[in-house]
């Protein structure tokens, strides 16, 4: 599909936040996909970190990498779902200035040809806070596969630009 403009090449400095009761940094697939495909298109992560499922402990490390001024998007997985311990959407949506509804809405359209009316129990949400773009996606690694190679790395350069004024 063809860009409405050009984007520059260059590289996005980012963090990468899973959130999950049950994974440790040596078993977080999702997390190492987010990462192995940011390298690819030699964007920089610059932070990661895994944290339960804890509305205070995702506010706080969101909130921490927002005031590092290199870090200008940090993509997030797991928790987006309707079980009781999934409250990352109440974490990350309270803190958004401006959000980005097509994320979602387009997220779950194209979960939709994968999985069918499960992708209504998705609640993947993005945007901004002060200024830094935050992407929140399910933690399944397919999921995660999908957001980065239909919707965040097609845009990510195109977003970051448009937050920096350019």
């Amino acid at each position: 599909m063809p860009q409405p403009h050009p984007d520059a090449a260059i590289a996005v400095k980012c963090a990468v936040l899973t959130v999950s009761d049950t994974r440790t940094p040596d078993v977080d697939k999702s997390g190492n996909v987010i990462t192995e495909r940011l390298s690819r298109r030699r964007h920089q992560v610059v932070a990661y970190n895994l944290v339960k499922d804890e509305p205070e402990q995702v506010r706080r490390q969101i909130l921490t990498w927002v005031a590092v001024p290199n870090i200008e998007a940090i993509l997030v997985n797991g928790g987006t779902g309707i079980a009781p311990r999934d409250t990352t959407y109440e974490a990350i949506a309270g803190l958004l200035t401006k959000t980005l509804p097509g994320f979602g809405e387009l997220f779950r359209m194209l979960s939709y040809e994968q999985i069918g009316s499960r992708a209504m129990a998705s609640r993947a949400i993005a945007g901004v806070c002060k200024s830094t773009l935050i992407f929140s996606m399910p933690g399944s690694s397919k999921a995660v596969e999908l957001a980065m190679s239909k919707l965040i790395l097609p845009e990510l350069i195109h977003l970051t630009t448009q937050m920096r004024g350019e």
